[in-house]
């Protein structure tokens, strides 16, 4: 039997939403292109990793996104019941502290930060262009960007790897080449949540007042 393949229309549209949720901003006061940037570090690595897979945003995207899974029961095997539920949560929790995990080591060796650095400003159509070129590359120590080799590594790599312990009917090349798009696409919809929000916060705070 051919395993089920959820179209891919919908898949990116949820899979946007959820990086909305499940990323905040993760930035240091200064920025790559800053004098007073410098490296990250160890300790600032293992908070990115952590913050970005256990953090309350991250944790609150998982019961969305097992939510919709057992909605849809996909994959079918889980079924659509609360141990289904359990199930996808964990699943999607696995598969985001591997690929954080691959991404924070891996960058370490040659010093690739993978925080995002809002651009700002009011030239709306620049600052797209920025969160989407960042997706593809990440600072350095001397605060220049390079293409995000670790990244490049990570995503692919994690999301093949986990069709070792995925249901089978996902297990397979294709739904981990999908899950590979859909990982750089969430990255990007990220970047907008970090670069954007913080306006979108002023905005409605203002009008509060």
């Amino acid at each position: 039997m051919q395993p089920k393949v959820v179209s891919i229309p919908y898949k990116i549209a949820f899979l946007c939403v959820i990086s909305v949720l499940s990323l905040s901003a993760q930035t240091n006061s200064a920025t790559p292109d800053s004098p007073g940037y410098t490296a990250m570090t160890g300790k600032e690595r293992l908070a990115w990793f952590a913050k970005s897979t256990v953090g309350p945003q991250s944790l609150a995207a998982g019961l969305f996104t097992a939510a919709i899974g057992t909605a849809t029961n996909s994959p079918r095997e889980y079924g659509p019941h609360w141990e289904g539920y359990g199930k996808r949560y964990g699943i999607r929790l696995s598969g985001v502290s591997t690929s954080n995990a691959m991404e924070a080591g891996l960058g370490a060796l040659w010093g690739e930060d993978p925080k995002y650095y809002p651009m700002t400003g009011p030239d709306i159509k620049g600052r797209i262009g920025y969160l989407m070129k960042r997706t593809f590359d990440a600072p350095r120590p001397d605060g220049h960007y390079a293409p995000a080799y670790a990244r490049f590594i990570a995503i692919p790599a994690n999301n093949f790897l986990s069709n070792t312990w995925r249901a089978d009917s996902e297990a397979d090349t294709q739904h981990a080449a999908l899950r590979t798009l859909y990982g750089f696409l969430g990255h990007m919809g990220g970047n907008a949540f970090q670069e954007f929000w913080p306006d979108v916060q002023k905005l409605v705070f203002h009008r509060k007042r």
